[in-house]
């Protein structure tokens, strides 16, 4: 497993001012309240989401606060900078899989320092973009940010830190409040 992840965090900070630029252009109209990056368990994705308020008030009213905050059912999940994403991808799974048959086998205490570090990588570019105000600047408020695993169980402590580093707005108290709201 040979990746510069100082390299694939300007990458990857790269493809999410492209795809977040990309869904202004085409859909500012919607107002645009919420984007995330997220990965899969597997740690072979880095895709962005984002979310508006105009689909949003198309979910049901009952699970209003899930469809606000679960970047997997966001209208746009998966959408913007296609190519710059998808070579990121490429990427993680080389890094991955590239010596698949290899006598070096990935073991499982290197998988999780590299799935761990990819997670840390694209949660430490949201905070860049965050305190340079590029998500602010581009939309004219806050906005909610975070950063996803799919089929991934976040350790909760870890998730509400995350969600207080990301959104020091009102979308924050919300997050922590539906938190409380899920089986222990």
């Amino acid at each position: 497993m040979n990746i510069d992840f100082n390299a694939l965090a300007i990458d990857i900070e790269l493809a999410t001012r492209k795809a977040f630029q990309e869904m202004l252009a085409n859909h500012s109209s919607e107002e645009i309240y919420g984007f995330a990056l997220y990965s899969d368990e597997g740690a072979m994705t880095v895709c962005p989401s984002t979310n508006t308020q105009v689909y949003l008030e198309t979910k049901p009213k009952q699970d209003y606060v899930y469809y606000k905050y679960e970047p997997a059912e966001w209208n746009y999940e998966g959408d913007g900078a296609d190519d710059d994403f998808s070579a990121i991808c490429h990427t993680l799974y080389n890094a991955l899989e590239g010596d698949f048959w290899s006598e070096d086998a990935i073991d499982d205490e290197d998988f999780e320092a590299f799935q761990q570090m990819l997670y840390k990588t694209c949660i430490a570019v949201l905070v860049k973009l965050k305190e340079e105000e590029f998500f602010k600047k581009l939309v004219g408020k806050d906005i909610f940010l975070m950063f996803s695993v799919t089929d991934y169980e976040y350790d909760r402590e870890e998730l509400k830190e995350m969600i207080i580093t990301l959104n020091d707005n009102p979308y924050c108290q919300e997050y922590l409040d539906w938190m409380k709201t899920w089986r222990k």
